[in-house]
């Protein structure tokens, strides 16, 4: 009998979730889904990207991931161990004024999120075409790994990450 993993069990509470806000509430579009299994390093990724239902300006993408050490210690049942996964944010936007509109999502992102995340904004633009949009991809990395006992958590996560998306849409625009 298959026995779920910490990944397996918190992929599926953000599944249920963010599905429910979409088929559900029809709060939000989930545009993309992953769920990878990386044979070469045994390791297990899955991701969910959403936008807002009125707003199409910014994206959202959830990743969780977990790698061969963190699978072994639960299917191991080693002692000590806390079987755990990485969550990463990301927010894709396109922008025309880096100067004025980066730091203005760097606030939002530090008042939404607080000290709870490491924070980038990673800026591209196509060489040669001075019209081109800027895309900015703001990452939000946990600073602590996720296990099931956040699971209770998961609505409150998913409040601030549309909370963000809402304050992304009004400074891409």
């Amino acid at each position: 009998m298959f026995d779920p993993t910490v990944f397996d069990n918190l992929k599926i509470g953000f599944e249920n979730y963010l599905y429910d806000l979409d088929n559900l509430d029809g709060e939000i579009n989930i545009i993309n889904r992953r769920d990878v299994l990386e044979m070469a390093t045994m390791s297990r990724e899955f991701s969910l990207s959403f936008q807002l239902t009125e707003e199409k300006e910014v994206t959202a993408e959830l990743i969780l991931k977990t790698d061969l050490n963190q699978l072994a210690m639960e299917i191991l049942e080693q002692k000590g161990s806390n079987p755990s996964c990485q969550l990463i944010l990301y927010f894709y936007l396109e922008m025309d004024d880096v100067e004025l509109q980066c730091p203005l999502i760097e606030k939002e992102i530090k008042k939404i999120w607080e000290h709870s995340i490491e924070f980038n904004q990673r800026l591209s633009y196509l060489y040669k075409n001075q019209t081109s949009a800027i895309h900015n991809r703001v990452e939000l990395i946990f600073n602590r790994l996720v296990s099931e006992e956040q699971m209770n958590d998961i609505p409150e996560l998913v409040d601030h990450i549309l909370l963000t998306l809402q304050k992304l849409e009004k400074i891409s625009k």
